[in-house]
This record gives C-alpha cells, sequence and structure tokens, in this order.
C-alpha cells in the first residue's frame, strides 16, 4: 500500500519516534513518501536522519511563491473542490490565533501536497501532531478525497482544541491516533460523539536500538548525575528543578545535573544557575543528536523530568530501556507508563520540596531497589512500547482491518 507521511520538519533531532514509525511500516510492507514542509537546510548529523532527509519531498523547498501556479492549475481542474476547500480555510479562521493569511498558506501547501501524493499514487495520508501539519492535510483531503489520519501528542492539542479546530480535523479523518490514554480522553471531550469510535490509542515505539534485552543498572555511591532531556521552556519546569536541585545540594545531597536541550528560558536557566553558584554542578548542552542523547542517558544515574504538561515523553521510554530509573511528574499519560517507587519515582508537578523529596529519596536508593526498579520498568516499556507493535497497530487502521 502507498502512503505519504507529512510532517512539519523532518527528519529532527526531537522527531526520532516519527522516523522509527515510518521504518518500521516500510519493513511491514508499505510504500512510504516522506513530505515535509521544512527540514531540507537542518543542522543534523545522525546518519540515519541524513538518510531520511535524501528521501523527503520538501514543499517550501522552492519558496511560497512557487506555489501560487500550483493553486490556480488545482482550482482549473478542480473548481468545485477549491471552493470546498477556501471555504475550509475560512472556518479554520474562526477563534483561530492566526489570521486567514496563514490558513490560505496551508491551503497552498496543501495544493503542493496534493502534487506529490499524485505522484506517488498515495491512497492514505499520515501526519504527526493535531496542529498546522494536519489543517494542511485536512485541506488537502477536501482538494483529493485521498484518506487521512493524524498523531495527538499533547500537550499543544489540549491547551487549544478550539483555536485549531480539533473537532473538525477528526471529523474529516479516517482515524485519530491518541499516544495514551490520557490522550484519548482529551480528545474526547472536543470530538463529536459519533466520532469516538475514530479514536485509537497507538503508542510512540522503541526499535531494537533500545530493546536490546534486561539492560545493564549503573550504580556509583559517589555523585549521582540526573539527566533532563528537553525545550528549555515554561512548560518543562527546568527553573524549579533548579530550585530543587538547589534545595537538595544544601541538604548534603552529592549530584549534578545535566540539561539537554536549548530554547527560549535558556537566558534565564543560565543566569539562575551563575546567581545560585551551581556553574559546577548543572550543565547545558544545547542541542545535540539522538545517539549524544543515548549516550548521555548511559552516562547518567538517572532521568528527571520535571514537566507541567506533556503527552508521553519518548525520553522516559528510552531512559527505561537503557537501564536508568526515572523521576518524574503525575501528569498526562506519565502514570500509565510509571508506577510510584514501583517501576519509578512520581512527584506532583510544580512542587520543589515534592521534587528535591524525590531526588533525596533517589539518592538513598540502594543497589538492590534500583535494580529492582529498573528490571519492572524494563518490563513495562517492551510491553507497552514495541515499535513492531504499535506500528502494526497504525498498519490495520490505515488499512481499515480495526
Amino acid at each position: 500500500m502507498r502512503i505519504t507521511y507529512f510532517i512539519n520538519q523532518y527528519p529532527h533531532v526531537s522527531h526520532t519516534f516519527i522516523r522509527r514509525e515510518i521504518l518500521e511500516l516500510e519493513k511491514q510492507g508499505f510504500e512510504i513518501q516522506r513530505v515535509a514542509l521544512r527540514g531540507w537546510d537542518s543542522n543534523i548529523v545522525d546518519e540515519t536522519d541524513i538518510g531520511e532527509r535524501a528521501k523527503t519531498h520538501y514543499v517550501l523547498q522552492s519558496g511560497l511563491l512557487m506555489l501560487v501556479p500550483v493553486f490556480f492549475k488545482l482550482f482549473l481542474q478542480k473548481p468545485t473542490q477549491m471552493i470546498s476547500a477556501i471555504k475550509l480555510a475560512v472556518k479554520m479562521t474562526r477563534m483561530s490565533e492566526r489570521s486567514f493569511a496563514f490558513h490560505f498558506v496551508y491551503l497552498l501547501e496543501a495544493c503542493r501536497l496534493v502534487k506529490f501524493c499524485s505522484d506517488h499514487n498515495t491512497q492514505h495520508v499520515h501526519a504527526h501532531f493535531g496542529t498546522n501539519s494536519t489543517e494542511v492535510v485536512t485541506l488537502a483531503n477536501a482538494l483529493s478525497n485521498i484518506d487521512y489520519s493524524f498523531t495527538v501528542h499533547g500537550p499543544e492539542e489540549f491547551d487549544k482544541p478550539l483555536s485549531l479546530h480539533l473537532n473538525e480535523k477528526i471529523k474529516h479523518s479516517k482515524f485519530v491516533a491518541a499516544i495514551s490514554s490520557f490522550g484519548r480522553s482529551q480528545l474526547y471531550r472536543w470530538a463529536e460523539l459519533a466520532d469516538w469510535k475514530k479514536i485509537k490509542i497507538v503508542h510512540c515505539g522503541l526499535d531494537d536500538g533500545f530493546l536490546q534485552g534486561q539492560p545493564t543498572v549503573n550504580f556509583n555511591s559517589g555523585t549521582k548525575q540526573l539527566l533532563c532531556i528537553g525545550r528549555l521552556c515554561e512548560q518543562k519546569g527546568q527553573l524549579l528543578l533548579l530550585e530543587s536541585v538547589k534545595a537538595a545540594l544544601d541538604c548534603g545531597t552529592d549530584i549534578k545535573l545535566v540539561l539537554a536541550g536549548d530554547g527560549d528560558m535558556r537566558p534565564d536557566v543560565e543566569a539562575f544557575i551563575k546567581q545560585h553558584r551551581l556553574v559546577d554542578r548543572v550543565t547545558i548542552t544545547g542541542w545535540i543528536s539522538s545517539d549524544e542523547v543515548k549516550q548521555l542517558i548511559i552516562e547518567s544515574d538517572a532521568m528527571i523530568l520535571p514537566s507541567f504538561a506533556e503527552g508521553l515523553p519518548v525520553a522516559i521510554m528510552e531512559a527505561m530501556a537503557l537501564g536508568r530509573p526515572v523521576i518524574t511528574t503525575y501528569i498526562a499519560g506519565i502514570p500509565e507508563l510509571l508506577t510510584n517507587k514501583e517501576n519509578g519515582l512520581l512527584f506532583p508537578a510544580g512542587d520543589v520540596n515534592a521534587t528535591k523529596d524525590a531526588i533525596i529519596a533517589f539518592t538513598q536508593m540502594s543497589e538492590g531497589e534500583v535494580e529492582a526498579m529498573v528490571a519492572k520498568a524494563y518490563s513495562s516499556v517492551v510491553h507497552q512500547h514495541n515499535i513492531v507493535t504499535e506500528a502494526s497497530k497504525l498498519a490495520s487502521f490505515i488499512k481499515g482491518e480495526a
């Protein structure tokens, strides 16, 4: 079966879960065309991503103006469908944070996507994230009647469902994949009751690069290195994490923290580190490759994610698969994978003292306790997040077999 994957930016260092999904679906017999808006000039070093970039068609690589002739050509070929698509773009503008000009650009992008799909003889389009990428796919459906589906990750889609017209996107889709039961419940809130049956659960998956059998535990009695992976922004909670780390250090806990990522809040994070004299205890890596992230997980004693809002972070799954304990918050889909004091340590989001206590509790665990936690964590992630199983689910939904 010939299908097209449509992504806002591909490949991308934080989108390895999409790459795994595409590659596994190809192993299962799909002929997949990759189409993205951007990413042809991204700074990537991963060899697999470099290979993926060579396979990807880019909508905006030749510039936005080059989409205008495609629009008019399609208008002449399919005037009725084009008028319907324009009306849908106008409808998407209502309550949107963006003006009609943006939504008209999405329509132009949809025209180009239709051309790519026609060249590939595409039978189905799948998008990731229920934001502008899915709007482009929805408009392409109005222009061509090609079935589409999309995966919702959160939290952005759940923060502004009315602005994103989630209900409209669900209504026109063949099905929608949520990455957790929590995510499905949030989609139920905004979808029409008649569309609830379209909403399926397809977890993000790990491949053999992570699922290689019971991992080795990294246990040392000296300084514990905690790793926090993610964009430096409010919802990831790094500033409160720094407060908690300082409080734990003040209590005599021997720890250091690595922040793997970059973002708008980096100046604030750096200012906090300098002000509280944490330079020798906290490191910021900036953006790094997926291989470097994996190596950092292996080198660390535990992963900590203090997020206020999430879907279900792939970084958690990767740490669990590599034998590193996870310390994180009771939010979104996380408790579906982690149970406190069994296969991880959970604490309330936004609570500095609770975060500090969780850090200290981890540093006081015995080697046997860490080994037991890691073993249960590995079992959980293998059971719930194997890419072969999850891609098979997605394949059956695309084919209409389930």
